[in-house]
């Protein structure tokens, strides 16, 4: 098989798989039995012309029959006359009447013949149109029950196109909802171990964490530091604690007076810039 070969069986298999996934039967079954009733309405039209023509020669043949008859007469008035040559050609004429209506019951028996057979067919071809047509709407209603059962089994079980079109959708949601997730879980991570630095930050993630247990120390210096004064770490008396919580107050309040006396300063203060102004 030549290139050119292959290419041409290849595209018809193509064209063929194309129209058979195209192909409605119920829309075939209507044309075809459209196309027998054109048929049969060919035929019909066949035998009405038929018909027509046989018609025609009987016609014809009951005029010749007539000039027979006439010519017949006339050479019977031509004999009482003693005309023979008068009577010969009447004769003669009745002869050529008598074989063209031989020929004209040939003819109408053959088209009778023909007749009869296309009556016969028409019978035939309508008898199978009728079966035909009740055959098309039981598998018309078949078809479409089949068709209505397949559409819901590959609803149920996803295996239709158009199903099919939305499983791709949903499993292209559910990898990209799964990349984002990924990649927000990543950026959390790279934020933690300090590999991303902060954008307003000109430290890096040592500076950071040296300044973390830096802090956290101080934190821990300051926490004992309170711990010993309130008598918690050095396991003082509860007297003692009394009397470190009198001299706190006694503090707070030298505070406060200090503060109020500094805001009378300041008021004097004002009130001179006042008059100096003045």
């Amino acid at each position: 098989m030549g290139v050119l070969s292959r290419l041409s069986y290849v595209v018809r298999s193509k064209i063929n798989a194309a129209l058979n996934r195209a192909e409605d039967p119920s829309e075939t079954l209507d044309y075809s039995y459209e196309q027998m009733r054109d048929e049969l309405q060919e035929v019909k039209q066949g035998i009405a012309d038929l018909t027509t023509q046989k018609k025609r020669l009987e016609m014809q043949k009951r005029r010749l029959e007539e000039n027979v008859e006439k010519h017949n007469e006339q050479a019977r008035q031509a004999v009482n006359q003693d005309r023979e040559d008068l009577a010969r050609r009447a004769l003669e004429k009745k002869k050529q009447k008598m074989n063209q209506i031989e020929d004209l019951e040939s003819q109408i028996a053959s088209l009778q013949s023909t007749q009869d057979d296309l009556v016969d067919k028409k019978d035939q071809l309508q008898n199978r149109i009728e079966e035909f047509r009740t055959k098309k709407e039981s598998m018309k209603a078949r078809y479409e029950a089949a068709e209505a059962q397949t559409r819901v089994s590959e609803a149920m079980t996803g295996a239709g196109d158009e199903m099919e079109d939305v499983g791709r959708a949903i499993e292209r949601a559910e990898e990209r909802t799964e990349d984002m997730e990924a990649r927000s879980e990543a950026m959390d991570e790279l934020q933690e171990s300090g590999v991303f630095d902060d954008a307003l930050s000109d430290k890096d993630s040592l500076d950071r964490e040296l300044e973390d247990v830096r802090t956290s120390g101080e934190v821990d210096a300051e926490l004992e530091t309170l711990k010993t004064e309130m008598g918690k770490g050095s396991g003082s008396s509860d007297a003692g604690s009394a009397d470190e919580d009198v001299d706190l107050e006694a503090e707070l309040e030298t505070e406060t007076e200090s503060e109020t006396a500094d805001k009378d300063i300041e008021a004097e203060l004002e009130e001179l810039k006042d008059d100096d102004e003045s």
